[in-house]
């Protein structure tokens, strides 16, 4: 894919999320890996207004390649994925309402539904709080991921990795969505019942035969 291309396409996410309402007050980020670099949407700006001109060019190390603007707060976070993570070309970070909610009670989500595994594995975990755009919170971000494609992070918010835009799009959607239900569940004082290790290696199995997302 051209520079442009990509650009254009991490515009069209960005909008897309904040659309849903994943981003008030013009919070998130999306980024995705480029060359020996990455691109990432700029600080400050409201999506709405956001052009593929407007994306900054990093290197893994943080320096600006080009771009006009500040790169958002979060580039950190964003570099120490993709230095650990071959896999990930892309990630959406995102303060959606009912994820947000349940970070900031510092829990994670249990596989109390079998779409948990969409998220790379039996849980989706919540990162320990660290202040945002600090390499701590960067830290922090890396240790949960391990073995998975989405985090909930602490008093803060969500991120979800992909192969593609459009999977960590996919995931961070679906992560709001299972937050939403598990809220649902606590509310109504039923206690989720939560599917096992040996179901969600099946599903995780399942899945991979079924088609890539992510």
């Amino acid at each position: 894919m051209s520079e442009q291309a990509l650009r254009e396409e991490i515009v069209a996410v960005a909008q897309a999320i904040d659309k849903a309402g994943f981003c008030p007050s013009k919070s998130g980020n999306v980024s995705a890996r480029f060359e020996d670099g990455m691109l990432i949407t700029p600080s400050g700006l409201p999506y709405a207004q956001t052009r593929a001109e407007d994306l900054i060019r990093l290197k893994l190390d943080g320096t600006v390649v080009n771009g006009s603007r500040k790169p958002s707060s979060e580039w950190p976070f964003h570099v120490e994925i993709y230095k650990a993570r071959p896999d990930a070309q892309a990630i959406v970070h995102t303060h959606s309402p009912r994820a947000t909610a349940l970070a900031s009670a510092r829990r994670g989500i249990p596989a109390f539904h079998y779409m948990i595994a969409l998220c790379g594995g039996s849980d989706v975990r919540c990162a320990e709080y660290a202040t945002f755009g600090t390499p701590e919170l960067a830290e922090n971000a890396v240790r949960a991921l391990e073995g998975r494609k989405a985090v909930l992070l602490a008093n803060h918010g969500v991120i979800a990795l992909g192969g593609s835009l459009a999977g960590a799009h996919t995931i961070v959607s679906e992560v709001e969505n299972l937050a939403g239900q598990y809220l649902d569940l606590l509310a109504s004082g039923l206690e989720p019942v939560i599917l096992d290790e040996a179901e969600m290696a099946r599903v995780s199995a399942k899945f991979a035969g079924y088609g890539k997302v992510g």
